[in-house]
């Protein structure tokens, strides 16, 4: 079965916050979607990093509901 999709997308702002190794940023349709794990040394780096520190307790810009039990 094929099927054609004609899609008209604007995008005024996108904030991406990470991506990691299992996430998947789609925008649009897509007929499937296949696995792609790149890694990458761009700053030549031979130890790991140090370990991250929280920034801050800061609230959230959105206030989130506490979900039911």
């Amino acid at each position: 079965m094929n099927i054609t999709i004609h899609q008209s997308i604007q995008i005024h702002m996108i904030k991406v916050g990470s991506i990691t190794n299992s996430s998947v940023l789609q925008i649009g349709s897509t007929g499937s979607i296949q696995a792609q794990s790149d890694i990458y040394n761009t700053g030549g780096f031979t130890e790991p990093a140090e370990a991250a520190e929280p920034i801050s307790s800061a609230s959230p810009i959105i206030p989130l509901s506490p979900q039911a039990p």
